[in-house]
């Protein structure tokens, strides 16, 4: 992907040290069920998707293109498999490190910039200091704004903007930029049933380990995490009605193109797991009716 957009070439990157920082890459993320280098993976991909579906290397500076590309390769590096409310109710070293803001993602930033600062990953290191501060400050806001307790106030600004839309405005270009990264972020549900399903799967047994570890050690436990209460209809219907067509149609107001490949999609998956929702109420309900049955017959 790096050699396609012409990165490689433009910026005169070392096709051997590219090679070797996505190898570190690799090594850096955990064996999570979800957060692992096959989501870092697909969300680079999406965003790659994007530009292209997108235009966007017609309406983006190069250094931009590799500014988005960059942050969705590192936006979870060394992720531990546990979201930012259970750092900071847990008081982890990394919620007391980055005093309780966007821990995690702070951390992701972090480890990036620690493996540019290895000599023989550093696909930068031939570039003048100004153009790498660029780099260093986009990919940093790019990850920041990945953290979802900041998903109300970046979708707002960019509501409040997308209707004046100037691509000459470097405040609108960065909005873009991070409503951008959250949309590959969350991608799962564009991409075709087969391939999102599974990923649904991965994210339930991430979130309900969590769960009862925030059990075990008595800390609060989010509804949307705890087994007892989630099921996979549950828990994607309000994700894709609340979250994922809000953000995307938003985005379809500057890149109408994204409707048929991506926000399509979207309402073809909220409309079969609301189907699947029906299903399931449906049998809970014989099932209450077979049991309330049983007790009748036992006091008989």
């Amino acid at each position: 992907m790096y050699h396609d957009l012409g990165l490689v070439k433009d910026f005169d990157i070392n096709p051997i040290t590219l090679k070797r920082w996505l190898l570190c890459i690799h090594d850096n993320y955990r064996n999570n069920s979800f957060h692992n280098f096959r989501h870092c993976f697909c969300v680079t991909q999406m965003m790659y998707s994007m530009i292209h579906l997108c235009s966007l290397q017609e309406k983006f500076t190069q250094v931009d293109i590799l500014i988005l590309m960059t942050a969705a390769v590192c936006h979870d590096l060394d992720h531990p498999g546990y979201n930012n409310m259970y750092q900071i109710n847990a008081r982890t070293e990394l919620a007391v490190r980055y005093n309780d803001i966007s821990p995690l993602e702070n951390h992701h930033c972090a480890v990036a910039f620690n493996i540019f600062s290895q000599a023989d990953c550093n696909m930068f290191s031939h570039f003048d200091p100004d153009t790498f501060k660029q780099i260093r400050q986009g990919t940093i806001t790019l990850i920041l704004a990945t953290d979802m307790a900041r998903h109300g106030e970046i979708l707002d600004s960019f509501k409040q903007k997308v209707d004046i839309f100037d691509f000459t405005d470097e405040e609108h270009l960065t909005c873009l930029k991070m409503v951008l990264i959250k949309c590959c972020d969350i991608s799962n549900e564009v991409r075709p049933m087969e391939v999102a399903e599974p990923w649904v799967d991965c994210l339930l047994e991430e979130y309900f380990m969590q769960s009862d570890r925030e059990k075990a050690e008595g800390l609060p436990v989010a509804p949307f995490m705890d087994r007892e209460k989630v099921t996979k209809p549950t828990a994607q219907i309000g994700f894709i009605k609340f979250v994922l067509i809000p953000m995307f149609e938003t985005v379809m107001k500057l890149f109408p193109q994204i409707e048929e490949l991506m926000v399509q999609p979207l309402r073809e998956s909220r409309d079969r797991y609301e189907e699947l929702k029906q299903i399931d109420d449906a049998m809970n309900e014989v099932q209450k009716k077979k049991t309330e049955n049983l007790t009748v017959k036992k006091k008989k």
